[in-house]
């Protein structure tokens, strides 16, 4: 297979700029443009000030590369396997719900485009788009949980997921009440109130079967009680157990910031944690990820994977964050400002991109290989 990096000699060979950007910047004002302001800012938006979500790329620049030189790593291979999912780079589509609101093929085109170049998705409970529908291009899934205090519900959606091939459950802790958003909330803006990105729990018959009538007959009542069941409810770590009733494949749980989370998490038979602040959406003031990556990772020492979000815009971000011990980078918001400019092929650009860069970055420090890059004993600085 061709080195990733190959993309850029594709660009500059057809003698034409590309017709999305590359940078990311470039790729998010782009996105602005076409978007209406309210799917732009529910989509690139931060919890009040915004100051997390600037603590997370802040904390990239407080570490960089120390290069190596003559290290006949013209070959490369960045194939791993998390969990029992064989991919061939350290990379996932990070579960973003709602995508309808940025192309009509929402969630579909992003998995089409996941599919095609081999990498994981991890389908969102808030989908615009059923478990099964975003399930039929075929590529490794894993589904990401808002866990719903209805126990039916719960088992019947991880019941769902399991028939259609999901792998690995990523729980979603951070997000038990919505953070303060202040540009949805100056636009009076939440799609799930409007049914939008509710189509995983309307299609459920468990949660069909707690409503009056199906949200086809009585939208308000279906949008009642998703939001009851979803929003609100704070839970302690004696709950966990019950998630190993409904969920016989691996567990990871999302929004780990703390070692002791990661401790506590291991201590309660999961396999693995994702570092996350939810990109900057919910606490506001909270650590950068990277800031909170190195501490996780030691605690963990081994014993299961670590995953990181949370501030990845570039290949170079996602090297970073592997060389400060993650085993795999959840990519956020850059696929999905491809997903508002050109739908699938624009995923699958910004993809292609992410993985070129992260080659190229990899490649130019000194490394063949994830093994490599572990072995090495400065690979930052």
């Amino acid at each position: 297979m061709a080195p990733y990096v190959a993309y850029a000699g594709e660009i500059y060979r057809s003698g034409r700029p590309p017709a999305l950007p590359t940078d990311p910047d470039g790729l998010e004002e782009a996105a602005r443009a076409v978007l209406p302001p309210e799917a732009f800012w529910y989509a690139a938006g931060g919890a009040g000030s915004g100051a997390t979500m600037r603590a997370n790329r802040a904390a990239f620049d407080r570490h960089g590369f120390v290069p190596r030189m003559l290290r006949d790593n013209t070959v490369r291979d960045w194939s791993t396997s998390v969990l029992g999912t064989a991919m061939p780079a350290p990379l996932l589509l990070a579960p973003i719900g709602v995508q309808s609101i940025l192309h009509p093929d929402g969630e579909l085109a992003s998995a089409r485009a996941a599919a095609a170049l081999g990498l994981p998705v991890v389908a969102s409970t808030a989908a615009s788009h059923t478990l099964e529908e975003m399930a039929e291009p075929g590529g490794p899934r894993w589904y990401q949980l808002y866990w719903p205090t209805d126990d039916a519900v719960t088992a019947s959606l991880l019941r769902r997921a399991r028939a259609a091939g999901y792998t690995v459950l990523v729980v979603t802790l951070d997000t038990w009440q919505l953070g303060w958003r202040p540009h949805d909330l100056d636009a009076a803006y939440l799609p799930f109130l409007r049914g939008v990105g509710t189509a995983v729990p309307f299609s459920d018959p468990a949660f069909r079967a707690a409503l009056p009538a199906p949200p086809e007959e009585d939208l308000a009542a279906a949008v009642a009680y998703r939001q009851k069941i979803f929003q609100g409810t704070a839970r302690g770590w004696s709950a966990l157990p019950a998630l190993r009733a409904w969920w016989d494949g691996p567990i990871v749980l999302k929004g780990i910031q703390h070692p002791d989370d990661a401790r506590a998490a291991l201590d309660a038979g999961m396999d693995g944690v994702v570092v996350s602040n939810h990109g900057g959406r919910q606490a506001d003031r909270a650590v950068g990820s990277l800031t909170a990556l190195p501490g996780v990772v030691t605690a963990v020492d081994g014993r299961a994977p670590v995953l990181f979000d949370s501030g990845v815009r570039t290949g170079a971000d996602a090297a970073l964050a592997l060389a400060l011990g993650a085993d795999a980078v959840l990519l956020g918001r850059p696929y999905v400002y491809g997903l508002a400019l050109d739908g699938e092929a624009g995923v699958r650009h910004v993809l292609r991109c992410v993985l070129a860069e992260l080659d190229a970055t990899l490649a130019l420090a000194g490394y063949a290989s994830l093994a490599e890059l572990r072995a090495a004993a400065d690979p930052v600085a």
